[in-house]
């Protein structure tokens, strides 16, 4: 079996950009997704496709998830015509997927008794930060493990952090998550105020960079916002997914989450109002539409620059 071959099962915008990774740094990819249309996108970007998930693991040791939800990791590595009906011994399983931790650790141990190894390899970065190579990567899974696939790994990483055992790469996640999503809304928040005050936002924006609020969502999203252009490169229903996560974590630790339950709250209210699949720096029309501002109407506009 060819090392160079890698597998890639999700081919979305986090997915199409690990394909261009891939294949950059001279990688065979052979990759799957439900959505044709996705698949064959992925195949333009010289990503071979198969028929299944099993296709992907039979023609390859390094298979890599970039998956919605841990429900969908369990459908295609547990489910029929998955993984495990024709991965090998020994392969590595790399999870990409924002999952539930729970989730990943039963996964883990369930593979760990078949012989497969499994990272938990969580990504902070949206599509573009990885289609150019400066993602963060924070892994669970043993140290050997986390080496033999550094070099897979740094096609699309500047850093890899070792997080501890299986389950700890989805922890990480969701706490740096929690952090950026309020980063976010925070931002939001003060670019309102400031429209609302009749300041000149772009200065505004400007100011917040050069001081001690800055934080480097003002330089992902600031713009966004103020220009009301939300081409996604990370999909805001998929964060309101992701801070429910969040919530569960905080309940089962016993851990106060006052901020990203409001949060929840406001994500929701963007779903409801037609921008799930806006960039997630659209939460800032949902504040917006609470101050009074109500040009976008039903939110038409933004969806359409959305798609």
């Amino acid at each position: 079996m060819n090392e160079q071959t890698v597998g890639l099962i999700g081919l979305g915008l986090v997915g199409s950009a690990l394909v261009e990774r891939f294949v950059g740094a001279g990688y065979d990819v052979v990759g799957y997704d439900i959505d044709t249309d996705k698949a064959e996108a992925a195949k333009r970007l010289g990503c071979a496709i198969a028929s299944s998930p099993a296709g992907v693991a039979e023609r390859t040791c390094h298979i890599v998830l970039s998956l919605p939800t841990s429900r969908e990791v369990s459908i295609v590595v547990e489910g029929d015509d998955g993984v495990l009906s024709t991965v090998r011994k020994h392969a590595y399983i790399i999870d990409t997927t924002t999952a539930d931790p729970v989730h990943s650790a039963a996964l883990a141990k369930r593979l760990h008794e078949r012989g497969i190894r499994f990272l938990d390899a969580t990504i902070l970065g949206s599509s573009d930060v990885v289609r150019h190579g400066e993602a963060v990567v924070m892994v669970g899974g043993t140290g050997k493990d986390i080496e033999a696939c550094h070099p897979l790994l740094s096609t699309f990483a500047k850093d890899i952090f070792a997080m501890g055992p299986n389950s700890a790469g989805a922890t990480a996640k969701l706490v740096v998550n929690l952090v950026l999503g309020l980063n976010r809304l925070v931002l939001a928040e003060g670019l309102v105020l400031g429209e609302k005050s009749g300041l000149d936002t772009n200065a505004l924006l400007s100011v917040l960079r050069a001081g001690g609020a800055y934080s480097r969502v003002m330089d992902t999203k600031g713009e966004k916002m103020l220009a009301r252009e939300y081409d996604a490169e990370a999909r805001l229903a998929q964060h309101l997914k992701d801070v429910g996560l969040i919530l569960d974590l905080g309940a089962r630790t016993g851990t106060p989450l006052l901020m990203s339950a409001i949060h929840q709250q406001l994500l929701l209210t963007a779903v409801s109002n037609g921008l799930g699949d806006a960039d997630n720096s659209a939460i800032i029309e949902v504040l917006r539409s609470m101050a009074g501002d109500n040009r976008v109407n039903a939110n038409d506009d933004l969806q359409h620059k959305s798609s």
